[in-house]
């Protein structure tokens, strides 16, 4: 894989690239987290359609990503006679300046058992808990709008990371009312077999009775395939999806596909046939973001490509509010413009699809649309998960502002000044 400090020696960054882009990709490879590898490189990215490429974009910090303010602080910093412990500093100042854990994911989501913060474990609905593997804190490659981004930053306040899988066994069997166990990171498909076992072994041997889904989120179909082809224990991962099948599982493979060009390769088509002979399924999701996807034939093509090859769409989602949001960001109107024409352009059984939504503090918002009432111009939203499950399903309304890119740049139509569930929030927080 190629980080921050070897890039240069990728052939393509000398051959397609101008040395002012390769100066913004290192400054702003300082505060954001920087990795591809050769098959991002050589076979998903149009390297004679720089800096437009959608997986350019994706891969490769840009100059916009940083504000004026603090592209201006890192660069001068890299400039002047600062050893690396000053420009770490810099770096790590601006990085709290980005919002590293929006939705309340520290405060709010860290459960506790026996009075101790569980801090690889996070639980913000009732029937599913996320997992963050100590041995998956990397990526096969990142992405430049990821909302995990400080785990890779190497700031250990900022990680969420366990390894001690007896405590996540004791805190489900606390919970009977959990059904869902997610593996995240980072992503979990970079830990190799052996690592995967010990994780797996407990509830393959019915540890926790309530639980009846596993899903495991990771980028790795597109960034590296050849995890479910090649590598050395490449059939010692299936055999393990096949048997967490056997196991009466239902397992899903939470896969991140943001663009149609990371699906056109044979090897991810190769890798998706692997993976659903075993039994698994897989569902897909991504952000709709302004330089990659923010046009709705980009998703009708990917959504129609997903099924053809045995997926099944399942979120688009709106770009948090974290890192370089300003420069993904699309208005809330514009997302739902987009969704509502893909979604328009497709089949039934493709319209599995759900968005956009925002994964925000309370749960996740799903805009419904824009309509009027009583000669007021609104956004009719609703929850598809929240804090209190109460709130699932309730349709409410905001007032419409076409400058809006999250749930906090809204304001109820009722004239009041607190959506319904904001008092009840601070109690569930």
């Amino acid at each position: 894989a190629y980080n921050l400090l070897n890039f240069n020696q990728i052939p393509q960054v000398r051959e397609y690239l101008t040395n002012e882009q390769i100066h913004d990709i290192e400054t702003v490879g300082t505060v954001l987290p920087f990795k591809a590898n050769n098959y991002v490189v050589d076979e998903l990215i149009d390297w004679n359609n720089i800096p437009n490429d959608p997986i350019f974009q994706l891969t490769f910090p840009q100059r916009g990503m940083l504000s004026d303010e603090h592209y201006k602080e890192i660069a001068q910093a890299l400039n002047g006679n600062h050893s690396k412990q000053e420009i770490n500093f810099i770096a790590n100042k601006i990085r709290f300046e980005l919002n590293p854990h929006p939705a309340g994911q520290f405060e709010h989501n860290v459960p506790e058992l026996n009075g101790v913060k569980l801090k690889g474990i996070q639980h913000k609905y009732r029937e599913t808990v996320l997992f963050f593997p100590a041995h998956s804190q990397t990526c096969h490659a990142y992405c430049t709008f990821c909302f995990r981004w400080p785990q890779f930053v190497g700031i250990d306040d900022l990680k969420f990371a366990m390894k001690e899988v007896d405590l996540l066994v004791k805190y489900l069997n606390s919970k009977p009312e959990v059904t869902d166990l997610l593996f995240t990171g980072g992503d979990p498909m970079v830990m190799n077999a052996g690592r995967w076992k010990a994780y797996l072994e407990p509830f393959l041997k019915g540890a926790v009775p309530h639980l009846r889904n596993i899903r495991i989120g990771t980028k790795s179909l597109t960034y590296w395939p050849y995890r479910y082809l090649t590598d050395k224990d490449s059939d010692e991962i299936l055999r393990l999806f096949e048997s967490i099948v056997k196991a009466g599982f239902h397992l899903t493979i939470m896969a991140h596909f943001n663009h149609p060009n990371e699906l056109k390769t044979e090897a991810v088509r190769k890798a998706t046939e692997r993976i659903l002979n075993t039994g698994a399924k897989i569902r897909t999701q991504a952000p709709v973001m302004n330089h990659i996807n923010a046009n709705p034939n980009v998703w009708s093509e990917m959504w129609k490509k997903q099924v053809k090859m045995g997926m099944i769409p399942y979120y688009m989602f709106v770009a948090r509010d974290t890192g370089a949001q300003d420069y993904f960001a699309v208005t809330l109107n514009d997302a739902w413009n987009i969704f509502r024409n893909a979604y328009s352009q497709v089949s039934g059984i493709v319209r599995t699809v759900r968005g956009p939504v925002m994964s925000a503090s309370p749960g996740k918002v799903q805009i419904l649309g824009v309509n009027k009432i009583f000669d007021q111009k609104v956004f009719v939203l609703r929850f598809i998960q929240g804090r209190n499950p109460e709130w699932v399903g309730k349709p409410f309304f905001a007032q419409f502002n076409p400058e809006a890119i999250w749930l906090n740049d809204l304001m109820p139509a009722s004239g009041k000044d607190e959506f319904f569930f904001e008092e009840e929030l601070q109690e569930v927080a």
